[in-house]
């Protein structure tokens, strides 16, 4: 995966900004092998998108806490992220004691501090700049993402007093029935001084139901100490859902699904059933970009102006060119040339380059191979570890054997080659320019330009073979049948002559 980049490239550094990411849990609830912050929607892992929008807010430090599944969850961070920071907890369980050990790393930062958590991947760069603009617009000690949801099972509450003001964060667990039927949840996203931070932090203990050290209870001493605490309201509580099992997984796929299509829309791209159509965020559409119903555009595809892709296709870091169709085919890390046109039914394997114009039709397979400008695959073909030349046209039924059983081969074919239908290609083996080869050939030796390929037999056909060896048959009942109306047949026409 490729480093993040900002997309706004002349946004400064924020000297006075710092980011902790939150990716140390086990997750159990999704039951997986995978670490929850490395399970995959739109393209990247649910940490990996928290890291992007991180990225956008040019913070001058990024620390992410680890611990189940270290290496694994480390290493994914690091291939994103590489400037990023990454420590381990400790034995102490708890968010508290997460953002802890954080800020141990911070030890020479005297700035805000923006807490995110690796399992809330929609969460934008508008919605956090806005949040550490009210923070720092507040001079509040710490200010606190929350969202209102009609059923916030499973979130921490925000609890308020009399005058509207936020008093303290409960966890599910550890709230009391009415605490529990409030609608205000925290989404898990702070922004705090870091000094005032560290102060607080100490003075947190394990005294819960999880026996854990909360982050949480670090609003409650501020409150206590009459320090400012602040809540802002999501402006939508989509993006600020986490992630805890399969079920929350998928859906948070659906809604990013249904961003990214809609912003193609906007972009000027044709999606005419976006509920069945999955873009990831790391692909790209151009304007008047078509795209019928049942199609993925994974990972970084890029599809240029005016291409029509489906229906029911799927694109995986493949790369097509203007005015390109696309029909039920599915391709991965192919190129696809301007006004060329692929499928139906057709499959297109790694290192598959078609040129301009060219086709590869109905129910052919193509890898490791190149077809030049013009060049057409119609049908029922296989064509791996080739060089196609431009203006060809291979018959139905093509061909290349590339697999001796032990290597693999190249067949080259040149300029303007017209193949007969059912040719097999045996490599190594070249075709020259201008050749043709005969219907049923099997090319085994190279043909010279402009020449004539035949592998034929004369045909012989031996009389009475099927009642003879298959008796009783349906064939050879039909075969005798047939034979006493030719037999009736000729013996009129020689009464009549």
């Amino acid at each position: 995966m490729p480093d993040i980049t900002d997309d706004n490239e002349t946004r400064p550094t924020d000297a006075g900004l710092a980011v902790i990411i939150l990716a140390a849990g086990q997750g159990t609830r999704m039951r997986s092998r995978t670490p929850k912050v490395l399970h995959r929607i739109g393209g990247r892992s649910l940490i990996g998108h928290v890291l992007e929008t991180s990225a956008t807010l040019a913070p001058a430090r990024v620390v992410v806490v680890v611990r189940h599944e270290r290496d694994l969850v480390a290493g994914a961070v690091l291939d994103v992220a590489p400037a990023a920071l990454v420590v381990d907890q400790d034995e102490v369980p708890g968010t508290g004691r997460a953002v802890e050990v954080a800020l141990a790393a911070l030890s020479d930062f005297d700035g805000d501090v923006l807490v995110l958590s690796g399992d809330v991947p929609l969460l934008d760069t508008d919605t956090l700049d806005a949040l550490v603009s009210a923070h720092r617009a507040s001079a509040a000690a710490v200010t606190l993402l929350s969202a209102h949801l009609e059923d916030a099972t499973g979130y921490g509450r925000v609890i308020r007093d009399a005058g509207g003001h936020v008093h303290r964060i409960v966890e599910q667990k550890d709230a009391t029935d009415e605490e529990a039927a409030g609608t205000e949840i925290n989404a898990g996203v702070y922004v705090f001084r870091a000094a005032t931070l560290r102060t607080h932090l100490a003075l947190v203990g394990t005294a819960n139901a999880q026996g854990e050290k909360y982050l949480t209870d670090v609003v409650g001493l501020l409150r206590d100490s009459r320090l400012g605490v602040t809540a802002t309201p999501v402006g939508d509580a989509a993006s600020a859902l986490g992630v805890n099992d399969r079920v929350q997984l998928a859906e948070a796929a659906r809604l990013l699904n249904a961003r990214t299509v809609r912003r193609w829309q906007l972009e000027g791209a044709t999606i005419l059933d976006p509920a069945t159509t999955w873009i990831d965020v790391t692909a790209s559409l151009a304007p008047d970009v078509t795209v019928l119903p049942n199609t993925h555009i994974l990972r970084s595809t890029s599809i240029a102006e005016g291409a029509t892709i489906g229906p029911d296709t799927s694109l995986v870091d493949c790369e097509v060119g203007e005015d390109a169709i696309v029909t039920r085919t599915d391709a991965t890390l192919a190129v696809i040339g301007a006004s060329a046109t692929v499928g139906p039914f057709a499959y297109l394997r790694p290192g598959t380059y078609l040129g301009a114009k060219g086709k590869i039709g109905t129910f052919v397979e193509t890898k490791n191979s190149t077809i030049g400008e013009g060049s057409k695959v119609p049908h029922l073909s296989y064509i791996g570890d080739t060089t196609i030349g431009v203006g060809v046209n291979l018959g139905a039924g093509a061909i290349t054997a590339n697999y001796d059983d032990v290597t693999k081969h190249r067949t080259e074919i040149g300029d303007h080659v017209h193949s007969g239908s059912h040719n097999v290609f045996v490599a190594p083996v070249r075709i020259g320019e201008g050749a043709k080869t005969g219907a049923g050939a099997v090319i085994r030796k190279d043909v010279p330009a402009g020449a004539l390929a035949l592998s034929v037999a004369p045909q012989r056909n031996v009389e009475g073979w099927v009642e003879t060896n298959r008796p009783g048959t349906d064939a050879a009942a039909a075969a005798t049948r047939s034979r006493s109306a030719q037999k009736a047949d000729d013996g009129a026409q020689e009464q009549d002559g």
